[in-house]
């Protein structure tokens, strides 16, 4: 086939979304498909209020339109709920072409975290956005039950992979975690206030805690929480070697759908405490994390659990199985609509 993916989240961007998209455009293109990529970096962009490592593309509905319309794709699908894909949407829409969609983040979460906005005048957009796709997608139960609430009823299964090559039990840890007091709490993410670091910091379990990752509230978390130990962005081996040096992996986020490093984390045989809110009690079982509302008490929880059996847990997510589920879930345009572009 030949997919055509329009998305608002793509490099420069470290984030799950990006993560997702590139490698299950990795397996698909591995499978033979054909698949055109249509980013914020083609065109003029802005920086997004509050987060300027988000690009909002600018751009017209007929420059969109004419990208697809070039490559003639045999089904579109729609990452996220940014400017391109409005402009995609509108374009389809006005030609009469299926697409699918997918609710990658909670975005009424974050824009209530980040702007004080109420989340329910912005779930009146995600009802919108989403409205005319043939099928939303959604990486767990929680998310999809979410999305029937709010009226969005045509949702799929589309789960998450790890690369299990990368990440997995044997890989050495890294010298910085030489002389570190155990046991080693590690977060790995995305530094800012709607990850909601601020409350493993806060906690006040011995050993210590291990931030890898970027952001915007870096700099301030770091002066307040001296304590810490903060290594900025890894990827790779790298990081694959601070989950397997870890004991335990802290996921304090309330606002992921998924959570691709708890994934990662557990398939280096690092067991996971969270929060029990959505990612977390879908991804996690008792023999792999511990969740809980006192963000310590899941902690010391999560350091009594066996290594092997996270390890055997991470290994059942794969990429190879999240592409064929994004396949399955893709609305093909047919041969006289592809003729009528």
């Amino acid at each position: 086939m030949k997919i055509c993916i329009v998305t608002d989240a793509w490099d420069p961007q470290v984030n799950g979304v990006v993560r997702t998209l590139k490698a299950v455009r990795a397996e698909l293109e591995a499978q033979g498909h054909i698949v055109r990529v249509i980013s914020p970096d083609l065109f003029l962009s802005l920086p997004c209020p509050t987060y300027p490592e988000i690009r909002l593309a600018m751009t017209r509905t007929a420059t969109v339109g004419s990208i697809i319309e070039d490559f003639a794709p045999d089904a579109i699908h729609l990452a996220t709920e940014g400017p391109l894909c409005v402009a995609a949407r509108r374009w389809c829409l006005r030609r009469s072409f299926p697409f699918t969609t997918a609710y990658h983040t909670q975005f009424p979460d974050y824009v209530e975290k980040r702007t004080g906005m109420p989340a329910q005048w912005v779930w009146r957009y995600i009802q919108w956005f989403h409205g005319p796709a043939r099928a939303v997608l959604g990486s767990t139960p929680s998310i999809r039950a979410t999305l029937v609430e709010h009226g969005i009823a045509h949702v799929r299964h589309w789960g998450r992979g790890v690369d299990l090559e990368c990440f997995n039990p044997d890989i050495s840890p890294p010298q910085s975690f030489e002389g570190l007091e155990r046991p080693i709490q590690l977060y790995v993410g995305r530094v800012a206030v709607e990850k909601n670091i601020e409350a493993f910091l806060r906690t006040d379990e011995p050993g210590t805690k291990v931030i890898v990752g970027d952001g915007p509230a870096r700099v301030e978390l770091q002066e307040r929480f001296a304590d810490a130990v903060f290594l900025g962005a890894m990827n790779g081996p790298a990081l694959s070697g601070v989950y397997a040096g870890a004991d335990v992996f802290v996921f304090p986020s309330r606002t992921d759908t998924f959570g691709l490093v708890m994934i990662e984390a557990l398939a280096c045989g690092t067991p996971v405490a969270a929060f029990p809110v959505t990612g977390p009690v879908d991804v996690l079982t008792r023999e792999t994390g511990c969740m809980d509302e006192d963000l310590g008490h899941a902690i010391r929880g999560a350091l009594r659990l066996r290594r092997d059996d996270c390890a055997v847990h991470g290994r059942t997510f794969t990429w190879n199985e999240s592409a064929r589920q994004f396949l399955d879930a893709l609305a093909p345009l047919g041969e006289d609509l592809r003729a009528a572009a």
